[in-house]
């Protein structure tokens, strides 16, 4: 019996000593899953994250972002990719790969868009004139220009029309913001070297009707004006030359591509329009005057004509005296005062 119980008594002694190997056990392997769901996580997703690919009409370019890593660019993923190993925590610049334009207007109510540009310049002539157009270009996407380019402005971020400040790459609105305070200083410039060498009636016609009669008229070049069409080409052309080399003097490098420049109108200060108007409105009275005045004369004229025919041939003036009786008329008797007509019984 003896041995029976002692043979018990160390069973339940095993026992009790598994069962206090397995509580442990069971901790540890919770705080081991606790500890891969907290730091696996991350690392999962840093792992999936490492992948990166373009669209048809986008170009990246990667700089390094690790913990231990440089923030050198890393590498360029031409437009339309499929997806590419960028390496863990890498930052990505998307920058447009499609051909992207600029808008000019002299409507002050759109000077608050993103990506416009209210622009006012003067003529020859002291006339504010407002430019309608627009800047068609393409960044460069040599992978070279396009490195240089993120290490000068791709790290820097700009003020939208808005009051927030963006990096280029941060979309529609960080691209704009770039526009308006880099390129948009170069495009006023050019335009207004290349307006102020005409005056106002060269490019619009009708401010010839509120023009300063004492200033003599001239042209930029001294010879007869041309057709406003012609001049506004003229400028056009001129900015188109001219824009290129000096958007990259003032960016640094060749980053624009496809500069094109189509200059749609030039258009008049509202009150300087208001006056043409007024202007175009007196001539038309003028002409109007002018028509009456000359049917009164014709008229004169004819009457005179007829007269001296009736003078020189009195039975023609008979005849068309009785052409112009009313119908119905018996009697007519030309000699009496009162009444030289009688009507039909």
């Amino acid at each position: 019996m003896a041995e029976k119980k002692s043979s018990a008594a160390a069973g339940r002694d095993g026992a009790a000593r598994f069962s206090m190997l397995r509580v442990p056990r069971r901790r540890t392997a919770i705080v081991l899953a606790v500890a891969l769901v907290v730091v696996g996580g991350p690392a999962l997703s840093a792992l999936f994250g490492g992948f990166e690919r373009t669209g048809g009409g986008e170009i990246a370019v990667v700089r390094n972002g690790g913990f231990f890593d440089n923030n050198r660019i890393r590498q360029v993923i031409d437009p339309g990719s499929g997806r590419i190993w960028i390496g863990l925590y890498s930052k990505v610049h998307m920058y447009p790969a499609q051909q992207r334009f600029y808008t000019i207007t002299s409507d002050a109510r759109k000077g608050e868009e993103s990506g416009v540009d209210v622009v006012t310049v003067p003529s020859a002539d002291g006339v504010n004139m407002g430019i309608e157009g627009t800047l068609y270009f393409t960044l460069n996407l040599d992978h070279a220009a396009l490195r240089s380019f993120d290490d000068k402005y791709g790290t820097r971020k700009f003020r939208s029309a808005g009051g927030d400040t963006y990096h280029p790459w941060d979309g529609d609105a960080g691209w704009s913001a770039f526009l308006d305070q880099v390129v948009r200083p170069v495009i006023d410039n050019d335009l207004r070297g290349q307006v102020n060498s005409f005056r106002c009636a060269e490019l619009v016609s009708s401010c010839a009707l509120v023009q300063n009669a004492s200033v003599p008229a001239r042209t930029s070049t001294g010879a007869a004006a041309q057709s406003n069409n012609g001049n506004i080409a003229k400028v056009q052309n001129a900015i188109n030359t001219s824009l290129a080399a000096d958007l990259e003097s003032t960016l640094g490098g060749t980053f624009v591509t496809n500069i094109h420049f189509n200059l749609v109108r030039v258009t008049l200060p509202a009150r300087v329009q208001e006056a043409v108007d007024r202007a175009q409105a007196a001539f038309a009275q003028v002409s109007e005057a002018q028509a009456k005045v000359a049917t009164a004369k014709a008229e004169a004229a004819a009457n005179k004509a007829r007269q001296d025919g009736y003078t020189k041939c009195p039975t023609c003036a008979r005849i068309e005296e009785l052409k112009a009786l009313p119908q119905g008329i018996t009697v007519y008797a030309p000699g009496n005062p009162n009444g030289p007509l009688l009507p039909k019984k």
